[in-house]
């Protein structure tokens, strides 16, 4: 009888692992934060910029949303690609610079149009931040570390999130949130971090030098990042339609459920609260969901997933943000009771993002892995995007309470995808 302990996940790891998970949660936490300040800001500059009715906001705002995510599917797509071919850390330096430079450019947005243009240009970068750096992550880590820190790297968004809603609370004076979309130019100098401190991981290293029989790596070896053979053989086929279906269902509920929470206190609080005081009072209770229950589920995803699998903890989030979402915006009465509900249904819908830095790098060997990851979760952005649109039909027909309910189905259609897909749990990543 075996009575060998298997190593916690943080032995045997050298400096150069945690120097990566450093670098890419940083990435990510950037990434987030110049997400989120549409989030925490779309009302208050879409009041200023287009005026009209709440709806018209509320149109304008899921246009916005929806020009992240199709930006998000194309730079996603295509950073990925590039990411295999070139290398992740080279790449991964190009996409933030992407995401830094527009996002501070909104500063100077005049009408509504430009800014969704510049939110279209700021997801390029973003989207492929993502899953360079999921893939960047993976690859360095052992198997007995990696899911949990592919974990912690996704979890590193509360701090993007974080930083958004203090922004959108300190900058609460009528146009003032021109100054915080120009501070998203400040992730730039991380740039300079990763170029003197990262070098490509060498499962990347030796795919590359395979690719090229042996011989010298070359710009762009065909055999990496190759949509024909991603598209046409199979595993890798079904894996990328189901990585993508799981997250259309994660993007889609994420944008137009959880990111309108600072909307649903708004509207609790009502005009007999000014309007400085309302964004200050939405960013703050955004700021707590993400801190307590989304920061948790997204921590807690990792240990469930190694201990039950990938599929049993995406099941456990589904199931808990279908009936936690419709009770959270239906039963917020109060501001209290929106601090309450919200933190509980940020746990299942935030927290099931944890599982796609963990789950898409291991459907896809190393030749594939940043253009499969970011497949999944980039292309999921389209169908998400598509969604939006039906939800700001949704919300002018319904108001935001009931537009929610509705959105909240999509959980039980990921429940239903779960079922086809397969369990990676303690397997090596393909090869």
């Amino acid at each position: 009888m075996n009575t060998e302990r298997a190593p916690r996940w943080y032995q045997g790891l050298g400096a150069g692992p945690w120097m990566v998970l450093a670098v890419a949660s940083a990435g990510w936490v950037f990434d987030v934060y110049e997400g989120q300040l549409f989030t925490i800001f779309k009302t208050l500059m879409l009041r200023e910029l287009v005026g009209g009715s709440p709806a018209t906001i509320e149109w304008q705002g899921n246009v916005g949303l929806a020009a992240f995510l199709l930006g998000g599917a194309a730079g996603g797509l295509g950073f990925g690609v590039l990411g295999d071919r070139f290398g992740r850390v080279r790449i991964l330096s190009v996409t933030i610079l992407v995401y830094s430079v527009f996002s501070a450019l909104t500063a100077f947005a005049q009408t509504a149009w430009q800014v969704h243009a510049l939110r279209f240009l700021v997801a390029l970068g973003a989207g492929g931040e993502w899953a360079i750096a999921a893939a960047l992550v993976a690859e360095t880590f052992p198997t007995h570390a990696r899911a949990t820190a592919s974990g912690i790297f996704h979890a590193s968004s509360i701090l993007g999130s974080a930083l958004a809603s203090l922004t959108g609370m300190v900058f609460v004076a009528p146009g003032a949130w021109r100054w915080g979309f120009l501070l998203g130019l400040a992730p730039a100098l991380l740039v300079l971090w990763i170029r003197l401190r990262i070098r490509e991981p060498k499962r990347w290293i030796t795919a590359s030098q395979s690719a090229q029989e042996g011989g010298e790596i070359t710009a762009a070896p065909r055999a990496l990042g190759d949509l024909r053979e991603l598209f046409g053989q199979q595993p890798w086929r079904s894996r990328a339609i189901l990585g993508l279906s799981l997250a259309t269902v994660g993007l889609a509920t994420y944008w137009g459920i959880f990111a309108w929470s600072p909307e649903l206190v708004g509207e609790i609080l009502g005009d007999r609260v000014p309007a400085a005081e309302r964004q200050a009072s939405s960013s703050l209770a955004y700021l707590l969901m993400n801190f307590t229950g989304g920061f948790l589920g997204l921590l807690s995803f990792a240990p469930l997933a190694s201990w039950r699998g990938r599929r049993f903890a995406f099941a456990v989030y589904h199931i808990g943000a279908a009936i936690l979402a419709p009770t959270a915006f239906l039963g917020a009465g109060s501001f209290t009771q929106a601090l309450w509900l919200l933190p509980v249904m940020a746990f299942f819908v935030l927290g099931m993002h944890a599982g796609y830095a963990i789950y898409f790098p291991e459907l896809f060997p190393t030749r594939l892995r940043a253009t499969g990851s970011s497949v999944c979760f980039n292309l999921g952005r389209v169908l998400g995007a598509v969604i939006l649109l039906v939800r700001g039909t949704l919300g002018s027909a319904l108001g935001l309470r009931w537009a929610v309910v509705v959105m909240s189905g999509l959980f039980w259609v990921g429940l239903l995808i779960l079922a086809f897909a397969p369990e990676t749990k303690g397997r090596e990543l393909p090869e």
